[in-house]
């Protein structure tokens, strides 16, 4: 009988992460940035020769190959991250079934369910993932939601993995997508809206580094806010809106332009595509 990752030694654990890309990438470095990695034997695969070489150079700490059989079959913990649309075909491919049998299988293909996995991965334990790139430094927001056979030791194992990147969440499966909606594409869209505030301060004459860095810490700091106090961010605003002031007339304008609906309706549309990025591929 295979030996489950949570039962062997810290050291001895691989953890494979199969279709290494940005997300992949972010998650290691996070491992790496917080100490976490040295719990780990770190292997990786992607889909060239030449994607492969230049991913040893970024991460010379990772064991990066291209085939996902062999790969998988030293793992403990296998981390599926590759495009939705292909994970029935690296999950069903030549040799995987085996090499993924009595394993944890991690995966944060967006819009792939747990049926789903389940099907074309039926002898591993299952925990669906939605991470988001803000691990890369820490930061990120991690949303898991594990299978029937996935045991309280397996998502004790996940956690860990998660939460030395960020904060971590157990949610039931049928939030996943408007998850990845808020916190999987978020990043995006506060991108977009950090931007604009900088434009604004460069229309206004900032140096345009300067009014990113003002725009970027604002931001963060409003964010952490949050976080640490637990209060609305509707009582936080009020704070600094005084009467007849500068933030109420800024204020105005975003609700002129409409700026609350057209946020919340990205989100909508967003979980929306989410849920049907995994349609396709049955």
């Amino acid at each position: 009988m295979p030996r489950r990752a949570c039962d062997l030694p810290a050291m001895t654990q691989r953890l494979s992460i199969v279709g290494c890309g940005t997300m992949g990438r972010a998650i290691v470095g996070g491992l790496l940035a917080s100490g976490e990695a040295s719990s780990w034997t770190l292997g990786a695969t992607v889909g060239h020769a030449d994607e492969a070489a230049q991913l040893r150079r970024a991460l010379p700490q990772v064991d990066v190959g291209v085939d996902n059989a062999a790969e998988v079959a030293r793992a403990d913990v296998v981390l599926l991250a590759t495009k939705p649309q292909a994970a029935g075909e690296v999950l069903t491919g030549h040799g995987m079934p085996e090499a993924l049998a009595g394993k944890l299988l991690l995966s944060i293909c967006a819009g792939i369910t747990l049926g789903q996995l389940s099907s074309w991965a039926p002898e591993s334990r299952v925990i669906r993932v939605m991470p988001n790139t803000p691990a890369l430094i820490r930061e990120g927001m991690t949303v898991l939601s594990p299978g029937d056979r996935a045991t309280a030791e397996d998502l004790d194992l996940a956690r860990r993995i998660f939460d030395s990147v960020g904060r971590t969440r157990v949610l039931d499966e049928k939030h996943l997508d408007v998850v990845t909606g808020l916190s999987g594409s978020g990043p995006a869209f506060a991108c977009v809206i950090l931007e604009a505030m900088a434009d604004g301060a460069v229309m206004m004459g900032l140096p345009r580094h300067v009014a990113i860095e003002l725009a970027a810490q604002t931001l963060q700091g409003t964010a952490r806010m949050v976080l640490a106090t637990g209060e609305h961010p509707a009582a936080l605003r009020d704070r600094v809106t005084t009467p007849a002031g500068c933030t109420i007339a800024g204020l105005f304008k975003m609700e002129e332009g409409r700026v609350r609906s057209t946020v919340a309706q990205t989100i909508q549309v967003a979980a929306q595509v989410a849920s049907g990025l995994g349609q396709s591929t049955d």
